[in-house]
């Protein structure tokens, strides 16, 4: 996908859609007061670095300040659910990615209360980034493909680390072990960086992890990096490959969203300018560099451009995890 072309189009729609909507916004002022952007991780981890470079900027385009309040806890869905039952004024918002979204409700059908495609009104993704399998500092392997047969020669061996059960980290993993028929057992920890930390120490043999959380260790030789979930490889990791580059692993391509959501029945002008408001923030060049610096890449669409890769995202999704029998009920 062409990301810059892309954006640039969503920017003209949502602009035009938010023209529209104007006169609705002129009758009820919004925002009236502090937004609060609720972000379902714990501070530190990939989706707060991206919340936080782009939610300021936003804040200075609506004048009003913009609260993050990291509510976190099994996989997202807590948080998610504090935005889903939140006031649909536009003062409430969440920020999240495809684990509380797009995964939980078909892991977890008969707990998760609440269907995010209908009591959430997607506004806008505002980057995306691949996953990254990574080894401990001290595994043998220097490839994938060795990676691989390593793995194949001890079967039930080597264990690989997530944030979670359940959470696109370890939909990711089972992805590839699917697409190369391998035997890994899972370790599930509460946040990404906690698995970080386990990895580098050596405690655990695999992970994987966001480009934007691991990027820093690979880069100053703490952890191993053998490939990027994107088919292409990363602009901030130029060196890794991608895990399509090798033959077993040809049909692996997986990203992840950050993006913007708000309560059902929230004023489709309030929804329209936020669109618009973050496909302008997405063009300045300094929020740009500091996507990039944090291993994201900028990708704004409209409301309903988000709500159909949404539709399709968790379609996708759901042949994978019913294969590898991820079910928490």
């Amino acid at each position: 996908m062409k990301q810059t072309a892309y954006w640039m189009k969503a920017a003209t729609a949502a602009l035009l859609a938010a023209t529209a909507a104007s006169a609705s916004i002129a009758q009820a002022p919004w925002p009236s007061g502090p937004v609060t952007v609720v972000v379902p991780f714990p501070a530190g981890g990939s989706v707060d670095v991206a919340a936080r470079v782009v939610l300021p900027r936003l804040a200075e385009k609506l004048k009003q300040p913009v609260v993050i309040e990291n509510t976190a806890g099994a996989a997202g869905t807590i948080g998610t659910q504090r935005a889903v039952r939140a006031k649909p004024d536009g003062q409430t918002l969440l920020f999240a990615v495809a684990s509380p979204i797009s995964v939980a409700p078909l892991v977890s059908p008969n707990t998760i209360k609440y269907d995010a495609l209908k009591d959430l009104v997607p506004i806008t993704p505002v980057a995306v980034a691949p996953f990254v399998l990574v080894g401990q500092p001290g595994l043998a392997p220097r490839t994938t493909a060795e990676l691989l047969a390593l793995v194949r020669a001890q079967p039930g061996k080597l264990n690989y680390g997530t944030d979670g059960v359940g959470t696109s980290m370890h939909v990711t993993a089972e992805l590839i072990k699917q697409a190369a028929k391998l035997d890994l057992v899972h370790v599930p920890y509460k946040a990404g960086p906690q698995v970080l930390t386990e990895l580098a120490g050596n405690q655990i043999e695999l992970a994987v992890l966001p480009v934007t959380l691991a990027q820093p260790f690979i880069k100053d030789g703490k952890i191993k990096a053998y490939g990027v979930s994107s088919r292409q490889r990363w602009p901030s990791l130029p060196d890794t490959p991608a895990l399509a580059e090798t033959p077993d692993l040809k049909s692996v391509e997986i990203e992840s969203w950050y993006g913007l959501l708000a309560p059902a029945r929230t004023d489709p002008a309030i929804v329209a300018r936020l669109a618009t408001e973050m496909a302008a923030v997405l063009a300045e060049p300094e929020i740009q560099r500091k996507l990039a610096d944090a291993g994201l890449k900028p990708l704004a669409m409209t409301p309903a451009q988000f709500a159909d890769y949404l539709a399709k995202e968790k379609q996708a999704l759901s042949p994978v995890i019913s294969a590898a029998g991820i079910k928490l009920d």
